[in-house]
């Protein structure tokens, strides 16, 4: 591991011709698995935009009102420009470990283990999220094939709810344990069902929205200075961007991609642009049916902005409502499978570089998967659902806040690290000012800016769904418990493997290559 030029070498290799047998990565990882459609499919499997939207709606109407599409206008801007960060980073210097090991590389292994933390724990979030959601569609899904309305209540039930939760989190483990091509192979009917079903569904609402609505289709709810409070505006946007959040996903499989140091960042910035178009489309035909009153189907009622499509589908779609309990299932199951790419790759390159425990390091020789890290991120996905379903029936709102901020914290380290490693050629060229400096600074300030103000907010006991902990909203008690957490276990790493936090396996490149 002292040696890790030639581990890096090993790990950019050339891109076998086809019908050749992929080439082995220095991590194990088999090379020229993944092209450009299927990083863009990975990237958005990994969004999952009707899972997103079902459970975040609600919220952000909450917050914003009719400016839904505004604040996901401005939510789309910072992540446009950390993506084109990213590019610039993986160009240089493809590597699963993304965030944490160009954090890494920039500010020194501390701040690069947090990094990697702040990407582990988002994904832990939103994982448990997605099979909480599944779980909800999955008995709906029931209720409406066999009739039975009352097997829809089942998932009301604490045991049953648990028990189906971890029987979901445990099969996406065991699809993606077996290998990224079985994990591609259902992705693309997947990725296509989800998306004709929300196309359709948004059509339909627009058909179907009354005359007499409350809500009428006009032009300012895309201008987002017509919000009032900042607050509201920050919440709403920390919110925006957790339904953006997945894009990265394209980078973490770099090293088994066609072309490692082109295609993922490409791949990456073309998702984020159609998930954009879908989302506004979405947006404003939810809003003009629906409108944002606190009664009935309005959004702002808090009795479905935990899941607006399950209440919603009905009205809308009428006998076809079917379809989007299949549409949701379809999408978190999709995601569930995709988005344990990401921390299982960092945790991998966190033990190939002897962050954490080697063991997190392996490589099953068949598969060319990551299965000890894949099953320890499926295990404490399942401990952080059980724990916040049994500590809240609010748990969906208050996790999707508190994941709003862990994405803002590890995409704005990384957006930095961008500027910060490759300071020395900004000025070499003006595509180097703009994509290297400025684009991923200004992405980086807004995302930091964002992620305090919610943290200042979130401390308020009646913020997020108004759960609290000895006073302290349970928004911020979550972000707090896994800040503290992330910052005991790196000082036991030090203590127990003190070779990466000397800089022995991932030495800080003070001028890296210029990226082509």
């Amino acid at each position: 591991m002292s040696d890790y030029t030639g581990a890096a070498a090993s790990s950019v290799q050339a891109t076998p011709a086809a019908g050749a047998a992929a080439v082995v990565s220095g991590k194990g990882l088999a090379q020229g698995k993944v092209g450009l459609l299927a990083c863009v499919v990975l990237g958005i499997s990994t969004i999952a935009p009707v899972y997103t939207l079902t459970g975040a709606l609600g919220p952000t109407v909450r917050e914003v009102g009719v400016y839904l599409p505004a604040v996901f206008i401005v939510g789309f801007l910072p992540m446009l420009l950390v993506a084109l960060g990213y590019r610039e980073l993986n160009a240089a210097e493809p590597d699963s470990g993304t965030s944490f090991t160009w954090s890494a590389r920039a500010f020194g292994p501390m701040i690069g283990w947090i990094g990697g933390w702040g990407l582990v724990t988002a994904t832990t979030i939103v994982l448990s999220n997605l099979a909480g959601i599944a779980v909800d569609f999955f008995y709906l899904f029931l209720a409406q094939l066999t009739g039975l309305d009352w097997i829809a209540d089942l998932t009301r039930n604490l045991l049953v709810n648990i028990i189906t939760c971890c029987v979901f989190i445990a099969m996406a483990v065991w699809v993606c344990c077996r290998g990224i091509g079985m994990t591609m192979g259902v992705q693309y009917t997947l990725v296509a069902l989800q998306l004709v079903v929300l196309i359709g569904f948004s059509i339909a609402a627009f058909a179907a929205a009354p005359d007499s609505s409350p809500v009428v289709f006009h032009p300012e709810w895309f201008n987002p200075f017509n919000i009032d409070s900042f607050s509201a505006f920050a919440a709403g946007l920390s919110l925006s961007i957790f339904i953006f959040w997945g894009w990265d996903v394209c980078l973490t499989v770099s090293e088994e991609s066609v072309g490692s140091e082109k295609v993922p960042g490409r791949a990456a910035t073309l998702t984020v642009l159609l998930i954009l178009a879908l989302y506004l489309f979405t947006a404003a035909a939810t809003l003009q049916f629906a409108g944002t009153g606190d009664t009935g189907l309005g959004l702002g009622n808090a009795q479905i902005q935990e899941n607006v499509f399950a209440h919603l589908a009905g009205p809308v779609m009428g006998p076809l409502a079917i379809l989007m309990s299949i549409a949701v299932l379809a999408s978190t199951a999709a995601s569930l499978q995709s988005t344990f790419i990401s921390p299982a790759r960092t945790l991998l390159a966190m033990g190939y570089y002897r962050a954490v425990p080697k063991r997190f390091a392996s490589v099953h020789p068949l598969s060319q998967t990551p299965r000890y890290a894949t099953i320890a991120a499926g295990l404490a996905t399942a401990v952080f659902y059980v724990t916040m379903r049994t500590l809240s029936e609010n748990v969906l709102a208050d996790t999707i806040t508190a994941l709003g901020m862990m994405i803002c914290f590890y995409y704005a380290l990384t957006a930095f690290a961008c500027v910060w490693y490759f300071r020395h050629s900004l000025f070499d060229s003006a595509r180097h000012f703009f994509m290297r400096g400025l684009c991923p600074l200004v992405g980086a300030v807004m995302l930091s800016i964002i992620f305090w103000q919610t943290t200042l907010d979130s401390m308020s006991p009646d913020f997020g769904s108004g759960s609290h902990i000895g006073g302290l909203g349970l928004v911020f008690v979550i972000a707090v418990v896994v800040l503290l957490l992330g910052l005991v276990l790196m000082f036991i790493a030090r203590w127990q493997a003190p070779a990466f936090f000397n800089g022995n396996t991932l030495q800080k490149q003070m001028k890296p290559v210029k990226a082509r």
